[in-house]
Order: C-alpha cells, then structure tokens, then sequence
C-alpha cells in the first residue's frame, strides 16, 4: 500500500487559524515535510500530497480562504524534490480540457515528472453557479468527464488532440508540447502520459469511465461499499478488455489516530472550527469525523487498513485534522502506521 495526505489550503476551514500572509509558508513546510518524511526503517513515508480543487469553502461558502487547486501544483512542483503532486479531484467542467491537458503537461514538466491527474464530473452546485459555470444535469457532467479524459490522454499521449468530435467538446489540432515527462503503459507500449485517477463511484458512467482509462480510481465509502463498488469496476473492465489489476484503487480518509485523550482534543478543535464558521453544517460535519474507519490508536488503524488493503485498496490519502499546526499526527501515522503496510 502506498500513501499520501492532503495539504491543508483552506477548502476544509483548515486555515482559519493561519494568519493570510502565513498561508503559503505553512503549505510549503508541510509539503516540504512529506517531501522528507520516513519511516523507522529510513524509507519515505509519503508518496505524495494532495490538495482539492475547489473556490469556495465545505460545507458552506464562507469568506475564508481557498486557495487554487492547480496555482498550488505548480508551486509545489516548484519548491519540492520528490513527492507526487495530485488533486483529489479537478473538476473536469471548471477548465476546457484541451487547456487543463497543457497546464498540467507545464506542471509535469516543472516537477520533473511528478503529477497526478485526480479528475472527476464535479457536485459543488454552490460553487458552479457562483462562478458562472451554471449546473449541468448529472449525465451531462459525466458525458463532460468521459470526453475531456479522451481528449487529455491524445494530447499527452500524441501530442495533439487531432479531431475529436464530441457531444459535448468539439477540438481540432490542439497541440501540447512539451509532452510530459512521465509515461503510462498503453496497449502493450510506453507513452507519454499523466496518470489519470477518475475518482467517484458511480457505477453506471464514472466506473465505466474508469476502467476504460484510469490508471487509478478514488472511490471509499465503507468497506462494504468499497468492495462492491470494486466488483462493478471488475464488471467494467472485463467488458471493455481492460486488465482489472492495471488499475489501482484509492480512498481517502479522515484520520483521528492516538489515545481516546488526543482524539477528544481534536475533535474539540474540529468542533470549535465548525461552531464558529459553518454552525448551522456543523453536526453533520462532526458526525462525519466520528464515523471515519481510521479513528483510533496506530495498533487500530493497522488493524483497519490491513483488512482494507485485502478487499484491495492500493493507496491510501490521509486528511488529518489542523495539520497547518499539528504534525504529531503525521509523524505517528508515518512512524507506527506506514511501516505496517507499505509496500
């Protein structure tokens, strides 16, 4: 199992306590940290660090910051060495995908060959209509992802889109030079590719989608879910004649890890953060903490993990609480908890 956890950038109030001009420094120091992080035994605890793309903060829009999924990936390609750069996930409407294929090629090329491309249909209705996008049917926000993964993958893969004549995009030419530095194994060869991470577990279209072009999914829920939800991906990729095990499936998870003392102080924090800006969101939010599966001491998130990693969860994505203040949480998942299943 390989691992990664998010860097707080305000979507989740995870900044609220920062002041504005420290944002920056406290991003890049814990990306730094996951940079170098590594286990008792001297191997990297992180395989990499994520952020969110989104504008507005969760569960409510507030007037707290939110800073910019792909500003931030060509930031941290700028300022780190070897961790992987991802977005859990780029909502595939927000950009035109012949442009988000060349900012992302422009990230690759910065990180040395160090992106990941979490791509999904998108949900915030808030946000799409603040922001002008209006808010498509479901169908048509999945049509959108289906076509903009095909026209990224030509353009990564071949360097231009060629003619594509979708439903929903029409592009002619659009070329992407420089091609990424990184290749994915297509069709018995090596490209020039971004791996794609189709994240949802919809089982009609977004898995479908998925096992016709991901590299990576995202999809969690409870193990009975995540298990389900992977037998219909199987489903999917024995119809398309996709190799299932080409495909490796992630989740994310809340982490509240340490003694029942620890904990309570963190979710205390948590409680005070929703109370104060999104109080009439704020049960539901710490209803959700409580009910994470990685909620316990490093002997039981072991525990948890080790029976997720059998129903087949590949790669695991932290979210740990005020992490912009406290890294001891990280420090133990990566002392006590990585070493136990990684690899």
């Amino acid at each position: 199992m390989r691992f990664g956890y998010f860097i707080p950038q305000g979507w989740r109030h995870d900044l609220t306590e920062v002041a504005p001009e420290n944002h920056w420094e406290t991003m890049r120091s814990l990306l730094q940290h996951a940079d170098t992080a590594t286990t008792p035994d001297g191997s990297f605890a992180f395989d990499s660090v994520w952020v969110y793309d989104h504008f507005h903060t969760v569960p409510a829009p507030t007037e707290q910051a939110t800073h910019e999924a792909w500003t931030l990936m060509a930031a941290f390609a700028a300022a780190s060495d070897r961790v992987r750069l991802g977005q859990m996930c780029t909502c595939m409407a927000y950009r035109e995908p012949t442009y988000l294929a060349k900012v992302a090629a422009t990230v690759d090329a910065i990180s040395g060959g160090r992106t990941e491309m979490g791509i999904g249909a998108g949900w915030y209705e808030h946000e799409w209509r603040a922001y002008g996008y209006g808010f498509p049917s479901a169908g048509e926000r999945l049509l959108a992802l289906d076509e903009g993964v095909q026209i990224m993958a030509n353009m990564w893969r071949n360097g231009s889109s060629g003619t594509f004549e979708g439903k929903r995009y029409q592009v002619d030419g659009a070329l992407c030079y420089p091609q990424p530095l990184q290749t994915v194994h297509v069709d018995g060869d090596d490209k020039p590719s971004i791996p794609l991470w189709i994240a949802g577990g919809g089982e009609k279209k977004t898995l479908l989608t998925a096992a016709k072009y991901a590299q990576y999914t995202n999809f969690a829920g409870d193990l009975a879910t995540f298990t389900h939800k992977s037998n219909v991906l199987r489903d999917h990729c024995q119809a398309v004649g996709r190799e299932f095990s080409d495909i490796t499936r992630s989740g994310n998870f809340n982490v509240l890890i340490g003694t029942e003392k620890e904990i309570a102080d963190k979710e205390a924090w948590l409680e005070s953060v929703y109370r104060k800006h999104t109080p009439e969101k704020a049960d539901a939010e710490l209803e959700g903490w409580r009910s994470t599966p990685l909620r316990g001491t490093a002997e039981q998130i072991v525990e948890t993990l080790l029976e997720w990693k059998q129903a087949g969860l590949g790669y695991q994505i932290s979210y740990f609480p005020n992490a912009a203040e406290d890294r001891d949480q990280i420090a133990t998942f990566a002392r006590e908890v990585v070493p136990q299943l990684q690899g």
